[in-house]
């Protein structure tokens, strides 16, 4: 049977004249800012918050108060603000006091310590290096009295955040701490920093270990002989064989310099100049194994 042309029907299109269909589009309508949560996978990001402006200010370039007693009652006020820039201004504040007007500073010293610790774990890099820089003049300008005036707990915590401040990836806080840490070393005697430093030869972070080393070497390299007796040579010889062996090679180059010093105390002490009897000496007090090191340093050199 013969089929019946449909007049009706579709026009055949060659395939290459096709168009081609348009995938559909679905467009949510935007939200408002206040319609976004905080897990919104699609929302834009935000623009994130420009820090104010904050200028480092070198020691030298700091003022005196022209009426300090007037201001000593500001600063507490300011260092209690909720405001990281107020902050920071009370933090320079604290560094012209140090510098300037100690005497009135002392009955708060240990409060502003601990504004100090608290503001380098703040995030802000900004906060975080003026408290570096204010701790940096507390040494300057009260050395030792620290470890009398305060509590003993306000400059372990201190301590503790400097090196982990010396330890870390941003460059400018890193070498921020590295100064401070030279300048406690600078101003307090080395035989009661010595015994705040040596708990850290042995910490769990060993670029933290590496830091302690170095503030370790730069105090005993500034001891006489007779500090180093009185502090005692072994216990040196004997923190220095734990750092020898580590990781990395700015603890194991503060070891070798500790091991020097002693030697150099020694031999001094003794009157004695041989490797022979500083073999004997090691042989003495250490195992064999610290015995082996302490010899190699000192023949290598």
């Amino acid at each position: 049977m013969a089929l019946r042309p449909i007049d009706n029907a579709l026009p055949i299109v060659p395939d290459g004249l096709r168009p081609k269909k348009q995938a559909k589009v679905s467009i949510q309508p935007q939200k408002k800012a206040s319609e976004i949560s905080v897990n919104d996978e699609n929302k834009a990001p935000l623009p994130q918050p420009i820090d104010a402006s904050v200028d480092y200010v070198a020691s030298e370039d700091l003022k005196p108060f022209q009426d300090p007693e007037s201001n000593i009652q500001s600063l507490v006020e300011g260092l209690d603000s909720k405001d990281w820039v107020k902050v920071c201004q009370s933090l320079n504040d604290a560094r012209r006091f140090s510098l300037y007007h100690p005497g009135l500073l002392l009955p708060v010293l240990e409060k502003v310590m601990l504004v100090v610790v608290k503001s380098m774990k703040n995030p802000r890099s900004a906060l975080c290096k003026t408290s570096i820089m204010a701790a940096s003049d507390i040494f300057n300008a009260y050395g030792e009295k620290l470890l009398d005036s305060t509590d003993s707990s306000a400059f372990d915590q201190l301590l503790l955040q400097l090196l982990l401040k010396a330890s870390q990836d941003k460059k400018f806080v890193c070498e921020e701490a590295d100064k401070s840490l030279t300048a406690m070393v600078n101003s307090i005697a080395a035989l009661p920093l010595l015994q705040k430093l040596r708990g850290f030869v042995n910490h769990g972070n060993l670029r933290v270990r590496a830091k302690a080393a170095v503030s370790i070497s730069n105090s005993v390299y500034k001891m006489g002989s007779e500090e180093i007796k009185e502090f005692g040579s072994v216990t040196l010889l004997q923190m220095a064989s734990d750092l020898l062996n580590d990781r990395l090679p700015e603890a194991r180059e503060a070891a070798r310099s500790i091991v020097l010093s002693v030697y150099e105390a020694f031999t001094e002490n003794e009157k004695l100049d041989t490797v022979e009897d500083w073999q004997s000496f090691c042989q003495s007090n250490l195992s064999m194994i610290q015995t082996q090191l302490m010899i190699k340093v000192v023949s290598s050199q």
